[in-house]
């Protein structure tokens, strides 16, 4: 157990994803230990990416601190924000990295980030030897999922109401990132959400 509390404090964001699991199951001392063996840190300096279109994902994040945005370009080559991930969230293009398949959206940080990173090696072994991590990791996956395929607002909603909805969805996200990702996530143009913020103010 000293080992343990000596890599929790090392990677100081291991007790967040230990709390993080425990909402999808309870491993018990061993389980985390061997989780903690996996780990290693990784920080991502704002404008840098966590996984790239036409590359194959190798890793699974759990963000620590920052903010994460996924994003794609459309078929007019317009840049299209699907996403952000905060604190306390896996963040990975699962699909594609479950597959070994070349992915075709980006994974970028809109803050500085820290991160907690399992490469696919050490992500599979947790599922040889740990016994029920399968069950865990298949609800953390879903979650993971849900927030990365979550679509932009409904476009039939007026714009002020898709913001509204945003910063309801987001209060973690609405000040730490650029005007620009998030007109790009409403649907709407950056002059056009200034006005906006500016008239709910």
């Amino acid at each position: 157990m000293e080992t343990l509390i000596l890599r929790i404090q090392y990677y100081s964001g291991m007790e967040e994803f230990i709390s993080y699991i425990m909402h999808f199951g309870n491993p018990d001392k061993q389980a985390i230990d061997i989780i903690a063996s996996k780990a290693t840190e990784l920080t991502l300096r704002k404008g840098e990416h966590f996984s790239e279109a036409g590359r194959i994902p190798k890793q699974v994040g759990f963000v620590v601190e920052g903010v994460i945005r996924g994003y794609y370009y459309d078929d007019k080559g317009d840049e299209i924000t699907r996403c952000f991930i905060s604190e306390g969230s896996l963040v990975a293009d699962y699909v594609n990295f479950e597959a070994n398949t070349p992915t075709s959206e980006f994974l970028q940080a809109c803050t500085d980030c820290r991160l907690l990173l399992f490469s696919k090696h050490n992500w599979e072994d947790l599922s040889r030897e740990i016994e029920g991590w399968d069950t865990i990791k298949n609800k953390m996956v879903q979650r993971c999922m849900y927030q990365k395929s979550r679509k932009g607002p409904v476009i039939s909603q007026d714009a002020t109401t898709r913001y509204m909805t945003f910063m309801k969805n987001y209060p973690a996200v609405i000040n730490r990132v650029q005007l620009a990702h998030i007109a790009s996530y409403l649907g709407v143009t950056q002059q056009s959400l200034s006005r906006i913020r500016k008239n709910i103010r």
